[in-house]
């Protein structure tokens, strides 16, 4: 029968090896749930009530913790390196990912990587310049989460370029997609950018051209719009003078 010790300690050497506040504050979150239902599911008696002595404790010596939020977006300097860099690299002989137009497609529309290469021509909708993405990140719905997404600014014309030789627009392998743009942004030198943060800077971007969130959110698929405001929006204060400008 495991004690509060037990998590204390478990926690401890988990920080030794490396992790973080949050990742070991997601341990404890998956023992306490499979804890909870042991003896329903497995007909086993555990006492998962101590981690409710536990937790106060692993807080308090700041072995567990939130996640922080992350704020980072690419300046415009590491973007234009960043395209360079990745138009030399779809250039050489054998590449076929279009690295550019799907770099700025995935900022253009908030899409996650993963939802770029799944949309399909047939679910293209060029009269209302839309397209359906299906099976959108939701925490409270794993499947048949579908949104119509407009397709705003240049997205639609970079959907237009693309060669119609698959069922899907962009028919790449995601992770190879992240590969790519992640040897580039080593290459260059450029520090803790993550293919994600794109995602960020689109919605920021449709936040400084005075978008509301509820518009914004019909771009990113949020269902909740706190989250949309907290995590996915940095805006760049010198910006503001563009709004006054018009």
């Amino acid at each position: 029968m495991p004690f509060s010790s037990d998590l204390i300690e478990h926690c401890k050497i988990r920080k030794a090896a490396g992790a973080s506040a949050a990742t070991i504050y997601h341990d404890i979150a998956y023992l306490r749930s499979v804890m909870k239902i042991a003896l329903p599911v497995f007909n086993i008696t555990a006492n998962w009530k101590i981690f409710e002595d536990a937790v106060p404790v692993l807080s308090e010596m700041k072995l567990v913790g939130k996640s922080q939020k992350r704020t980072r977006r690419p300046t415009e300097d590491e973007l234009i390196k960043l395209t360079e860099s990745l138009e030399e690299r779809q250039s050489k002989q054998g590449s076929k990912i279009p690295y550019v137009d799907m770099l700025n497609f995935s900022i253009l529309t908030c899409m996650r990587i993963g939802e770029v290469c799944s949309i399909k021509w047939s679910d293209l909708n060029e009269d209302h310049k839309t397209v359906i993405v299906r099976d959108r990140k939701d925490p409270r719905k794993k499947e048949g989460n579908h949104m119509i997404v407009p397709l705003l600014g240049g997205s639609f014309n970079l959907v237009k370029k693309q060669a119609r030789n698959d069922e899907r627009i962009f028919p790449y392998n995601p992770k190879s997609v992240s590969a790519g743009f992640g040897r580039e942004r080593n290459k260059l030198g450029i520090k803790d950018l993550r293919y994600h943060d794109l995602r960020r800077e689109g919605a920021s971007r449709l936040f400084e051209k005075g978008y509301s969130i509820e518009e914004v959110a019909q771009v990113t698929g949020h269902r909740n719009l706190n989250i949309l405001w907290q995590v996915y929006t940095q805006l760049f204060p010198h910006k503001l003078h563009d709004k006054f400008a018009e």
